[in-house]
C-alpha cells in the first residue's frame, strides 16, 4: 500500500476491531459535529437580523451557480430536528456558531433580543438532550456596517469584537461551559482580505497585513473576555491547518515547506502561546510590525487558552517558486504527483497527514489540551436501494480517526473530535454542489436522510 493511500474497513469490521473502538479514546474523549451559522441557518433577514459580509458577498453573484444562502439548511426553523438527529447519532457534543448580525444587527450598539432568544432556544434544545454545546463567537459572518468601516483592517474592530464578546458571553454564562473564539482566522484574512476569493473580496498586502494583527488581537481579547464573564468556562480557538511536506528533498524545497508552514500554521498559533510572529520565515510580515503594530500590542497577543481546535481535511507538497511574491512557494497538486485518492474538491485524502500535524502541534509546551474541532469530505453521494451510500465517506473517517488515536497513544494530548458536518450545507464560494454531511439534505424539499456514514457514527459510538 502506498503512503498516500488510507486504510479502508467496513463499518461492521472496524467496530469489531478491538484496538480501534470508541473506547480506545477515553471515557471522556468528547464525539460530536461542528457547524456554522451562516453554511446552515438560512433566515438571513428574519426577527431583525443584520446583513453580514456574505449575505452580500453571495447576494453580488459571487458563489459558483449563482447560489445564495437565504435558506441554506433552513436551520433556523429546523434546529431541533437537526439536534435530535445528532443525538440519534450518539454523539454528545454539539458545535456551532453565533451570527455576529443576529446579535448586534449593525454590528455595535442596540441588541436584537430575538436574536439571543434564537440561541438561547438551541443552547436549552442541546442541554435537553444530552449535547453539551461548544458556542463558536465568530465564524467568517462579520457584520457588512463594519465591514463599510474597513472591517478587519480597522483597529476599531478590537473595540467592535470586544463589546460583541461581552453581550453574548454574558448573556449565556450560565449555560455554556465550552467557547471557541475564532474559527480559522488564516482562512479567512488570507481568502477574504489577500485573495478575495472569499468575502468580503478584498486584496493585496495592504489589506492582508492589518487584518492578521487586528485578528489576533481580537484572538486574545475575547478569550480574556470569556474568562472574566464565564468563570467556569473552558476556552478555546480553532485553527486551519496542513502538514506541509517539502516535494523534493532540495534545500529550496525545505525552504519553501517551512515559509508555507509558517503561513498556514504558525501566523496565527505562536502569537498567542506568547511567541510573536514568525517574522524569520516570512520577512514581508516587518511591514507588519512597523505599520499596525503598537506599543504593548505583543504581551496582548498571547493567552493561556485552555486547549486549540485542529482543523484538518488534507496535507500539502509545495516546491520552490522564485516567481511567487513573498512566499516563493508553490503547491503541487494531487493530479501532478499521480494521487488518485481525493476528495470532490480535489483534496487529498492524507490522513498521515493528520497524524503528523498533530504531532507538530503537541510539540508546542503552551498547548494544555488538543480537540480536533472540523474534519470532514466532500464526496458524492449514491442512492441505493433507498439508502444514501457514501463509502468513500466512511473510508475517510475511519483512517483519519485511525491516524488521531495513533497519535492520542503516542502522547498527543487530544480530547475531543468533531465531525464537519451534520448535514449538507453551503459551502462558501463553492455553494450547495460540494457535500460534506452525514445527513443528506434535498435543498429543494429540505428533507434530511441519514447517510451510511451517519449510520456508521451510530454504530461505532453506540
Amino acid at each position: 500500500m502506498q503512503e498516500n493511500q488510507y486504510i479502508s474497513l467496513s463499518p461492521t469490521s472496524i467496530v469489531q476491531e478491538k484496538k480501534f473502538s470508541k473506547e480506545a479514546f477515553g471515557k471522556d474523549f468528547a464525539w460530536g459535529i461542528a457547524m456554522a451559522a451562516f453554511q446552515n441557518e438560512g433566515a438571513w433577514d428574519k426577527d431583525g437580523k443584520g446583513e453580514s459580509i456574505w449575505d452580500k458577498f453571495s447576494h453580488k453573484n459571487k458563489i459558483k451557480d449563482k447560489q445564495n444562502a437565504k435558506v441554506a439548511c433552513d436551520f433556523y426553523h429546523r434546529f431541533e430536528e437537526d439536534i435530535l438527529l445528532a443525538k440519534s447519532l450518539n454523539f454528545n457534543t454539539f458545535r456551532f456558531s453565533i451570527a455576529w448580525t443576529r446579535i448586534l444587527p449593525h454590528g455595535t450598539g442596540k441588541v436584537n433580543h430575538a436574536g439571543l432568544e434564537f440561541y438561547h432556544r438551541i443552547i436549552d434544545c442541546c442541554l435537553e438532550n444530552g449535547l453539551e454545546p461548544y458556542v463558536t463567537l465568530y465564524h467568517w459572518d462579520l457584520p457588512q456596517t463594519l465591514e463599510d468601516k474597513g472591517g478587519w483592517t480597522n483597529r476599531d474592530i478590537i473595540e467592535w469584537f470586544s463589546d460583541y464578546c461581552e453581550v453574548v458571553t454574558r448573556e449565556f454564562a450560565s449555560k455554556v461551559k465550552y467557547w471557541l473564539v475564532l474559527n480559522e482566522p488564516a482562512g479567512f484574512t488570507g481568502l477574504g482580505y489577500m485573495t478575495g476569493y472569499h468575502a468580503p473580496g478584498r486584496l493585496g498586502m495592504r489589506n492582508f497585513l492589518p487584518a492578521v494583527h487586528h485578528v489576533a488581537m481580537c484572538q486574545a481579547e475575547g478569550g480574556r473576555i470569556i474568562r472574566k464573564n464565564v468563570p467556569e468556562a473552558v476556552i478555546g480557538t480553532t485553527f486551519s491547518c496542513s502538514f506541509i511536506e517539502p516535494f523534493t528533498d532540495s534545500d529550496n524545497d525545505k525552504r519553501a515547506a517551512k515559509r508555507i508552514d509558517a503561513l498556514l500554521n504558525r501566523l496565527f498559533l505562536e502569537p498567542t502561546l506568547g511567541l510573536g510572529y514568525p517574522v524569520h520565515e516570512l520577512p514581508f510580515l516587518q511591514n507588519m510590525m512597523k505599520k499596525y503594530v503598537h506599543a504593548g500590542d505583543m504581551e496582548k497577543l498571547a493567552f493561556d487558552f485552555d486547549f486549540i481546535g485542529v482543523q484538518n481535511y488534507f496535507k500539502l507538497v509545495v516546491k520552490s517558486a522564485f516567481w511567487i511574491p513573498y512566499l516563493k512557494a508553490l503547491e503541487v497538486k494531487p493530479k501532478t504527483r499521480k494521487i488518485d485518492t481525493v476528495t470532490d474538491l480535489g483534496w487529498e485524502v492524507s490522513p498521515d497527514g493528520m497524524y503528523n500535524i498533530l504531532k507538530q502541534f503537541g510539540e508546542y509546551k503552551g498547548i494544555k489540551q488538543i480537540m480536533v474541532t472540523e474534519n470532514g469530505a466532500a464526496f458524492k453521494d449514491e442512492l441505493i436501494d433507498g439508502k444514501i451510500n457514501d463509502s468513500e465517506r466512511v473510508a475517510f473517517y475511519q483512517s483519519y480517526l485511525q491516524h488521531i488515536l495513533k497519535a492520542k497513544q503516542e502522547g498527543v494530548n487530544i480530547n475531543g473530535y468533531l465531525a464537519w458536518t451534520l448535514t449538507d450545507n453551503f459551502e462558501w464560494t463553492e455553494g450547495y454542489i460540494p457535500r460534506f454531511g452525514l445527513v443528506h439534505i434535498d435543498f429543494k424539499t429540505q428533507q434530511r436522510t441519514v447517510k451510511e456514514s451517519g449510520r456508521w457514527f451510530e454504530e461505532f459510538l453506540k
